[in-house]
This record gives C-alpha cells, structure tokens and sequence, in this order.
C-alpha cells in the first residue's frame, strides 16, 4: 500500500448539490479501492485561465493510501467524467 495525494478541479456552473454529489463519487470509489486519509475542500476559486470557457473552479484535494495500480485508474475515470476540469494524483512520501 502506498500513500497518494489527489487534487480535483470540478466545474463551478453546477449547483452545489451536484458539485457535492460529484466529489462524493470519487470519495466513495477510493473509499471502495482504498482508505481516505484526509479531504480538504478549497471551494470555489478563480482559475488561472479558461478551462472549457470557465474561470471558476471547485478544488477538492484527497490524501488516501491505496494498491500502487489504482491511481491510474482514479485518473481514466477523471477524465471520462462530466464536470471534472483537471486533475492530477501524486505519490507521498512520508
């Protein structure tokens, strides 16, 4: 098991009800491939430039441990899923 640091930019153009729901998915599938350390939630904030022709987003950040093959598989599902601007996942070491 080895330890992970994700961080999500969601779109801001949704209400907070299905920004929440989308945050929740990704907390629920790594809950389901691994154990959530810590989430930190940044909220909105205004984006160094436009992504998708928006200058806001939703940060999440999710430190989790996990199998050293599930991160690229968080990744693939990041980038398959509406609503998800960016997103990048890193390893820690502690």
């Amino acid at each position: 098991m080895a330890k992970y640091e994700t961080m999500m930019v969601t779109t801001a153009a949704v209400d907070e009800e299905a920004a929440t729901a989308l945050v929740n998915k990704f907390k629920n599938l790594i809950a389901a491939n691994g154990t959530i350390d810590s989430v930190d939630d940044w909220g909105k904030k205004r984006l160094a430039y436009p992504i998708n022709d928006e200058t806001e987003g939703v940060y999440t950040v999710i430190r989790f441990t996990s199998n050293p093959d599930f991160p690229a598989e968080l990744d693939r599902i990041f980038k398959i899923t509406e609503g998800v601007l960016r997103s990048m996942t890193i390893a820690v070491e502690e």
